[in-house]
């Protein structure tokens, strides 16, 4: 019935709004709103439900789970001797990411550190370093330069480090990532870690990406 489908998708939207969602709750909608969408008499549930899939498509990582403290940080399996791998061949390792978990109000900016402090205590007890993290603050609607697909974070790396990112490695799981990189003449490389899986069924990478499975697999082909 479309009342209570509505009703439903109306409840877990405001769990997501309210920084409560889990990405099953990302699953629970588009399984509602394909059962309810055009299948129905009222013309109700059509109104609520396309509204509710076209959000899914195009805000996705919005509503994806974000990790909200350091217990909820665990380094993907061989990430860590991976960058260490990258460290003795004698690359610098940088990481550019979006918060806009900070921007919604899912952490401050001390919990957000806390997590980084955790990332590069388990780098170094693995022989590794990560020599600068830059991070987008913003939410989807702030306008700004620096969240990733917009390349901002990624120019301010090049001038901070004095260097020309014209087909330098940029390893990410999403296609903003990938946009990111090269919209500043990076060469792109997917990891089919994280949400990478997804990111290749979608289609629509940039030209020249590279794809692997892992961290791991991306640095071996780097360093070699």
């Amino acid at each position: 019935p479309c009342r209570e489908g509505t009703g439903w998708m109306y409840k877990i939207l405001k769990n997501i709004e309210y920084g409560k969602g889990k990405m099953s709750d990302i699953e629970l909608l588009w399984d509602i709103q394909k059962s309810i969408d055009g299948t129905t008499i009222c013309p109700l549930g059509d109104a609520a439900a396309w509204p509710v899939a076209a959000a899914i498509r195009h805000f996705r990582d919005e509503f994806e789970w974000h990790i909200k403290n350091p217990e909820e940080w665990t380094p993907i399996p061989g990430s860590l001797e991976a960058i260490a791998r990258l460290n003795q061949a004698g690359y610098q390792v940088v990481l550019a990411t979006n918060q806009s978990g900070v921007g919604r109000g899912l952490l401050d900016i001390a919990t957000l550190c806390a997590i980084h402090d955790k990332m590069h205590t388990a780098l170094a007890h693995a022989g590794a370093r990560v020599d600068a993290v830059f991070y987008c603050p913003h939410g989807l609607d702030a306008g700004c330069n620096c969240r990733k697909p917009k390349p901002g974070m990624f120019e301010d790396i090049a001038h901070r480090f004095n260097v020309d990112l014209t087909g330098v490695p940029c390893v990410g799981d999403s296609l903003r990532d990938l946009e990111a990189a090269a919209a500043v003449g990076g060469a792109p490389i997917l990891v089919l870690t994280g949400k990478g899986k997804q990111t290749k069924a979608k289609g629509g990478l940039p030209p020249r990406t590279q794809i692997f499975a892992d961290l791991a697999a991306a640095v071996k082909s780097i360093v070699s």
